[in-house]
């Protein structure tokens, strides 16, 4: 069980680097809109379905309440919520990131 969850970490982590090489070759200077490439890579596809290693519909973010993005960030951060490569991203975002993130998102 632990070589499974140590693949998946792995996977979320070179979806991590991808997306932010994507969001630096992009020209993306400001550190919040590289952010939102990275949130946009899955959560900005309509009907976006993952493939691997679960097959899943993965939520829209836009129009979502802010408090409902806040907490649920915080979640995956703190583990609170159970998702590897959304815990992997949270990992890494501040609690500024968060409350910027969901602001953004809660007004599109």
């Amino acid at each position: 069980m632990k070589k499974a969850a140590a693949i998946k970490l792995l996977i979320a982590s070179g979806m991590i680097l991808s997306f932010s090489s994507m969001a630096n070759a992009a020209g993306n200077s400001d550190p919040i809109q590289s952010k939102i490439v990275i949130c946009q890579g899955c959560h900005g596809i309509e009907g976006y379905r993952t493939a691997y290693p679960y097959v899943y519909h993965v939520p829209k973010l836009g129009g979502q309440h802010l408090p409902y993005l806040v907490k649920a960030l915080k979640d995956y951060r703190s583990g609170a919520r159970n998702h590897p490569t959304m815990a992997a991203i949270a990992g890494t975002l501040s609690d500024e990131d968060i409350d910027t993130l969901a602001a953004y998102y809660a007004d599109n």
